[in-house]
């Protein structure tokens, strides 16, 4: 038997407007060296960002093949995508319901044997090759050509790499599975009323039945889901209110501090985890300063947890060092990424990207132009973090240092509160609000947006 031949396949996929001009791209890469073997792309015309993502995995894995087609079963795969979608059904985690996926995923499993490949999810940052393959693939689908090879400069831009095998999951057993259990299902229970919770607005039409469009980083809507499980009766109906159970011991009370401002937070502009991640400016720094100072002398802080995100890891460590804590990262709790939105204000996006945006703010699952992120999936990841967060700290208080998208979310999810219910909450930098979650699945919202601290 021949000894077993690796590789790692990176692929991403986009749709501008989704649906709207898609495309895909993919790259095969040797693990030992992080050197691109072979890069392909293809603009598919009007499609799905999911399905041009499944397009593309399709692509990365048959080009794998072809590099290797006397491997056989020694062949073995190793795909990282920025699609938490593809990721999770692929490794038969989460179940295809959508009629468009379930073919594509069968054509998937079908290039190779499922025994050989492997899957990752990784972030949208660490994609940054199959991610400019997809958007080369568009560009020239918009100037009625296809992607050639011979043009790409994807390569130039991509990162250096070093590829490892997939980190195991921590936190207590289950808990991101159970997480992310509730969020599917309830996302997928309010997608019926997708229609009447987002309705199409024409670029530059007022919009009667909310409020004036959000500011960048201030998301206009999420899917509706549930807070938790709550505790079950006798009778089999969920037990609310103050005598719905026995003493439930302390909850876990999660602290959301708004990371201080940078350049981009007072120009009002896009600024996500897809963009420069910026540091925090001077006033930034000084908001920082005066949170460690209002966190140390409450002195009830046990636990910090960041987003990796550089403003957020600059305002924790402010905290941490006052405190005396270690500061642990969470990817579920970085920014949405606004994709070719990044850097650019509300208007600029308007004139650049008119359709795209309006379908944006008309879809909570459609992503901002470039293969960013749409809020459903912020919402998804987001619970799962939350959830795993209750879980590890259990009856402590826990300083979350995150960003508007996630601490929005993470409010309206505990309130039970529609997605229009985020057009009425503002969140200044460096802010402070806090949740109780419970052990039965309840929640209580016991602090929004608060700044004295800062006067």
């Amino acid at each position: 038997m021949s000894a077993a031949r690796q590789v790692v396949v990176e692929a991403d996929g986009g749709s501008r407007g989704n649906p709207g001009p898609a495309g895909y791209g993919a790259v095969v890469i040797d693990p030992a060296t992080g050197e691109p073997l072979a890069e392909t792309a293809e603009y598919i015309g009007v499609a799905t960002n999911n399905v041009a993502e499944y397009r593309g995995l399709i692509a990365g894995l048959s080009a794998a093949k072809a590099l290797f087609p006397d491997a056989g079963d020694a062949l073995r795969v190793h795909v990282r995508m920025d699609s938490k979608l593809v990721v999770e059904q692929m490794s038969g985690r989460w179940k295809i319901k959508h009629p468009d996926m379930k073919p594509l995923a069968a054509r998937a499993a079908a290039v190779l044997p499922p025994s050989s490949v492997t899957y990752e999810w990784i972030p949208r940052a660490q994609n940054k090759h199959a991610d400019r393959l997809a958007n080369e693939a568009m560009d020239a689908g918009r100037d009625g050509r296809q992607w050639e090879a011979s043009a790409s400069t994807a390569a130039l831009d991509a990162p250096a790499r070093t590829v490892t095998a997939p980190p195991p999951v921590q936190g207590p057993p289950g808990d991101q599975v159970a997480g992310a259990a509730r969020a599917r299902a309830a996302l997928a229970a309010a997608r019926g009323a997708a229609d009447t919770l987002f309705p199409v607005l024409e670029p530059g039409a007022p919009d009667t039945t909310a409020p004036a469009a959000p500011a960048p980083g201030q998301p206009s809507a999420t899917v509706p889901e549930k807070s938790g499980t709550p505790r079950q009766s006798a009778a089999g109906t969920p037990e609310t209110g103050w005598g719905s159970a026995p003493d439930l011991g302390a909850p876990a009370t999660l602290v959301l501090l708004r990371h201080g401002e940078t350049a981009l937070t007072p120009e009002k502009r896009f600024s996500g985890s897809g963009g420069t991640d910026p540091e925090l400016s001077a006033i930034g720094r000084g908001q920082a300063e005066r949170a460690a100072e209002h966190f140390a002398a409450l002195g009830t802080v046990q636990e910090i947890v960041s987003s990796p995100l550089r403003r957020c890891r600059e305002t924790a460590a402010a905290v941490a060092g006052r405190l005396g804590l270690d500061v642990r990262i969470d990817e579920g709790l970085r920014e949405t990424d606004f994709g070719a939105w990044e850097g650019l204000t509300f208007g600029e996006v308007r004139e650049r990207y008119a359709d795209d945006l309006t379908a944006w703010l008309a879809s909570p699952d459609t992503a901002p132009t470039g293969g960013g992120e749409s809020f459903a999936e912020v919402a998804e990841r987001v619970a799962a973090a939350r959830d795993r967060i209750v879980a590890r700290y259990a009856g402590r208080t826990v300083l979350l240092v995150t960003h508007v998208t996630p601490i929005k979310t993470l409010v309206r999810l505990a309130l039970g509160a529609p997605p229009e219910a985020l057009f009425r909450m503002e969140l200044s930098a460096a802010s402070i609000s806090t949740v109780a979650h419970y052990a039965d699945g309840n929640a209580s919202v016991r602090l929004l947006n608060d700044t004295s601290h800062l006067r």
